[in-house]
């Protein structure tokens, strides 16, 4: 195929998926200590599931959490993603241990503001943001489209609609591309958990449907039956952190971009806005939305790079794809003259220190709606006039 034509294939795991599970319950985490204590609290929370068990380990400073309240919100957590099951479930044969101890002293001191030094980045670190025109929120397709049928199959199977789907899921869709933009759906892959009253033909016509909800239908047009996988493998009753271990921070491409842009290798959950893999991935984000938004460009690629106690970015980058260094630079320039990339600027730019974080933990980061309560506000495309200019 010519560079204008090509095949390109993401992935997205659904909320009961074992690591989506641990990632789930390290945001909650994150989530009481800012309900609690908004700008002082620190979090970094890992979280091991396995069969009837999950392990908190990390460090967090801010108000006294009891552990008693931890460990029912964890119940709470697996209760609400809908696992009831011999390995795992919500209830008491589920034992659930915390390790959480208290930040370091010597982090905190590098961190945190005091007399005329401003506060300084939780790390060191570079952290990408991308948008693209190939949706209308601006995403890749086939990330966009993976978390879609995954997000709609959870809602049907939670309200009771979708019956016999078990919560671990997984998704992924090859698109061919051409002139650069999505032409054609060429297979679509559907891994699910389902229970042993179903055999796998009649998995396979309860999933389906979801394609056709999910994709547009001009996408669809040319996608031969034979290309449709549902549990290639057969039999997937046993699943969830019962099948495989699950570990915050293992799907840090579903959580992005699905592989259309690079990565900078930190994880999102468990982790407090103070810390930059986030905040500055977030803010990454929002910049090239708005680039994107604002029609300057058709792909916009941001990288902002960060120190450990030091509060403005070592770097900027921009990729505007054209050729056109000059271009990339000016947009440069907009960024510096109109944003404050410090950790501070960018949590009250974006209003991070709010408990919005459960909520990421699934079906993605990037190309969500901006919720009332604060979530996904790097979603807006409400600076798209500083692009104009």
């Amino acid at each position: 195929m010519s560079k204008k034509s090509y095949l390109f294939t993401s992935e997205s795991v659904s909320e009961g998926h074992p690591d989506k599970v641990s990632d789930r319950i390290s945001d909650m985490v994150v989530d009481t200590y800012l309900r609690a204590e908004p700008i002082q609290s620190r979090v970094g929370c890992e979280t091991l599931t396995t069969t009837n068990r999950v392990v908190l380990a990390g460090e967090v400073r801010g108000p006294e959490i009891k552990k008693e309240e931890l460990i029912q919100k964890v119940r709470d957590c697996i209760k609400d993603i809908g696992y009831d099951q011999e390995g795992f479930t919500w209830k008491d044969a589920t034992k659930i241990e915390s390790h959480l101890h208290a930040q370091s002293t010597d982090i905190a001191m590098g961190v945190d503001s005091s007399g005329n030094k401003d506060e300084g980045a939780g790390d060191q670190g570079i952290m990408f943001g991308y948008a693209c025109n190939e949706t209308d929120v601006l995403m890749p397709a086939p990330i966009h489209y993976s978390h879609k049928i995954l997000r709609l199959m959870a809602e049907d199977r939670k309200s009771g609609k979708l019956k016999n789907i078990e919560p671990d899921n997984k998704s992924q869709i090859t698109i061919e591309y051409k002139d650069g933009m999505p032409a054609a759906v060429k297979s679509v892959v559907i891994s699910t958990q389902h229970s042993a009253d179903v055999n796998q033909s009649q998995v396979r016509e309860l999933v389906k449907p979801y394609i056709e909800k999910s994709i547009p239908k001009n996408l669809l047009t040319s996608l031969d039956e034979k290309e449709i996988y549902v549990n290639p493998t057969g039999n997937f009753v046993i699943g969830g952190p019962d099948g495989d271990a699950g570990l915050t921070g293992r799907k840090i491409i579903v959580d992005t971009y699905g592989g259309a842009a690079p990565h900078g290798g930190g994880a999102f959950s468990g982790k407090d806005p103070s810390k930059v893999d986030r905040s500055a991935a977030y803010v990454s984000r929002y910049l090239a939305k708005n680039v994107v938004a604002s029609k300057i460009a058709d792909k916009c690629l941001i990288q902002l790079a960060y120190a450990i106690g030091v509060s403005k970015p070592l770097s900027i980058y921009v990729d505007l794809f054209d050729n056109d260094e000059e271009k990339n630079k000016h947009v440069e320039n907009l960024i510096k003259a109109n944003f404050d990339l410090s950790p501070r600027g960018i949590r009250e730019m974006l209003g991070l220190n709010k408990p919005i974080y459960q909520k990421t933990a699934a079906y993605g980061h990037f190309g969500r709606e901006p919720e009332s309560d604060g979530s996904f506000s790097w979603e807006k495309t409400d600076k798209t006039a500083v692009f104009k200019k």
